[in-house]
Formats: C-alpha cells, structure tokens, sequence
C-alpha cells in the first residue's frame, strides 16, 4: 500500500494527513501525539475512527496542522482520519458515517456587522 493523502476541516483548523502502513505512530507537526495534544481527550478524540475501525496499530500517521484552536484542530484531524481510512478501504464508510466522523461540522464564527459591537449583540438603546 502507497502512501494516501487528506484534509479535515473544522472552524478555522486544517488538517492534511498522510496515511501509510507501519506500527500506529501519530506525528503532528513533527511531534507525538501525546505531546501535541496533553489532553487523554483530545487524543481519543483524534484516534476515535482507528478505534471503530479497529486499526489503532496498522498505520502510521503523519498530520500538518495550521489554526484553530486546540479543540478544533483535534476534530479536523479526526475528520482527515476519517478521509484517508475510507480512500484506504471504501467499505468502511457505513462504519464511520454511522459514528458521524466522514462529516464536515460547518459552523463557523458568525461575522461581526458594522454598528454593533459584536455579531449579535447591540450597543445600548437610548429612547432620549
């Protein structure tokens, strides 16, 4: 198996992955998993689609992830996981979609309007 390429997306993080066989290393940034993200949660949340795959020791990881915050960033990794799992073996699909990770959560920060402090709050009405 060749090396397989993808992209998650979640707020204003990006992740693009490439997925090859190997022992379950996962490198971000050219750093561990564990150091990148400290949180035991935010690393379940990254290894979740190897986990309902049942591939957590097949493949080798190797993620660049740019913006976002922490969170994000995890959740947009989980999503390029996702991705390459599928390009990998396309009969996994039904498995991951069931489990909601081969979807792109599309909310974003709203844009602050002009005259208003921020996107939904006004400033103070003053009737005189």
């Amino acid at each position: 198996m060749e090396t397989v390429n993808a992209v998650g997306r979640r707020k204003a993080a990006i992740a693009r992955v490439i997925v090859k066989e190997g022992n379950g290393a996962i490198t971000i940034n050219k750093r561990p998993l564990e150091v990148y993200f400290p949180s035991s949660i935010l690393q379940f949340i990254v290894k979740q689609p190897l986990a309902t795959l049942d591939t957590l020791e097949k493949y080798d990881i190797q993620a660049n992830l740019d913006g976002g915050g922490y969170k994000g960033q995890a959740e947009a990794l989980r999503l390029a996981i996702a991705r390459a799992l599928v390009k990998i073996n396309p009969d996994d699909k039904a498995a991951l979609r069931a489990e909601g990770f081969m979807t792109r959560d599309p909310r974003a920060v709203e844009r602050k309007k002009p005259g208003q402090p921020k996107a939904r709050k006004r400033f103070q009405f003053s009737k005189r």
